[in-house]
């Protein structure tokens, strides 16, 4: 593998201890909540911040290990490194400021700018080449920054909420751009981000930090399709209980009510379905319907197209529906009203 780490970072109020591994080519990103560790965890490969214990590999050699007193510089590590803010240099030119990497690993000024323009030629801005940062617009900045990453031919490749500081239109071709260049890269990649688009988008591997520890790791296809904790449930927007099977197949949730899903596992069990699948009704709907509960709203917000309302009762879900159905249903604060969901709609899987 070209990274192995176990990154164990110990403040006064936060532990962060997490294991990591990632090779060549593959694109990793680390996603969780404000206050995680990702940062941490991104600045502890770099270099920027010391291990407490454990021990940092990339390609056979060890970066950091407090064990044996073995820990690279900032400077000496095969590392190319993306801030959240490019954090381009400017009094420097798009040029120079890709140039600076090789210039500052010893290449002299010519080729250095020689293969600065050709990195700058790679993401398409062979022509701002003379501009300075501040003539250059979000976008353009990211993809000067990462040139400059790049042209110094990491091994490792970090990647801090690269897409953070774009706005929306932008940010979708420039997302798109960013994936191409790192399909064509062949060393190891770590990006941090907590928009989960980004995350499906650019990664080929999630790990997902909650207070310093992995909660959920896996492709973005098996993270979306089985959550395992609240925040990963509202990451992907699906309703997430954990409970217990019974005999008859029916979960009874941990913390109140029932649901009977169209799959079945047996012993303690998450039960995962979307807001679009719950359907409301003014009264009991008729029929024998499995899943139907009385719930109160607590809440309704625009979600996209369709309008999302919160509901407390025995599950609390949230669900999708039409701002018709919110005006004829008369979906306000403190309304009662049922919920229902189809079996089928609904997924079962090990705890």
């Amino acid at each position: 593998m070209s990274l192995r780490a176990h990154v164990v970072v110990r403040r006064p109020t936060f532990t962060l201890d997490l294991e990591l591994v990632a090779g060549p080519g593959e694109v990793v990103a680390l996603l969780g909540p404000n206050g995680a560790g990702k940062s941490t965890t991104l600045r502890a490969l770099a270099g920027l911040k010391p291990l407490t214990a454990g021990e940092i590999h990339l390609d056979e050699r060890v970066l950091d290990r407090p064990a044996t007193r073995d820990y690279l510089r900032v400077e000496q590590r095969p590392i190319g490194v993306v801030f959240q803010d490019y954090l381009l240099f400017p009094h420097l030119s798009a040029l120079d400021n890709v140039a600076f990497g090789p210039r500052a690993h010893g290449v002299p000024k010519a080729p250095a700018r020689a293969a600065a323009l050709s990195w700058l030629e790679r993401v398409g801005l062979a022509h701002v080449a003379d501009a300075r940062p501040r003539a250059l617009s979000g976008g353009q900045a990211q993809r000067v920054a990462l040139a400059r990453a790049l042209a110094v031919k990491p091994r490792l490749l970090l990647l801090d909420e690269p897409l953070a500081a774009l706005d929306a239109s932008t940010r979708v071709d420039v997302r798109a751009d960013l994936r191409r260049h790192l399909s064509a890269y062949d060393g190891t990649c770590v990006l941090v981000t907590h928009e989960p688009l980004d995350a499906m988008v650019l990664a080929d591997r999630l790990v997902v930090l909650e207070n310093g520890r992995v909660t959920q790791h896996g492709s973005p296809a098996e993270v979306a399709r089985t959550p395992r904790t609240e925040y990963v449930a509202r990451l992907v927007g699906l309703n997430l209980f954990r409970g217990h099977t019974d005999a008859a197949g029916v979960v009874r949730l941990a913390d109140g009510g029932e649901l009977t899903a169209g799959t079945r596992a047996t012993g303690e069990v998450f039960v995962a379905f979307a807001p679009s699948a719950v359907a409301l009704y003014r009264s009991a709907p008729g029929g024998s319907p499995r899943n139907c509960w009385q719930v109160d709203v607590a809440g309704v917000e625009r979600h996209g197209d369709l309008m999302r309302v919160s509901l407390t009762g025995r599950p609390p879900v949230l669900a999708d529906v039409t701002a018709d159905a919110v005006a004829d249903l008369g979906l306000e604060p403190g309304a009662r009203v049922w919920a229902s969901v189809k079996a089928a709609e609904i997924r079962c899987y090990p705890a």
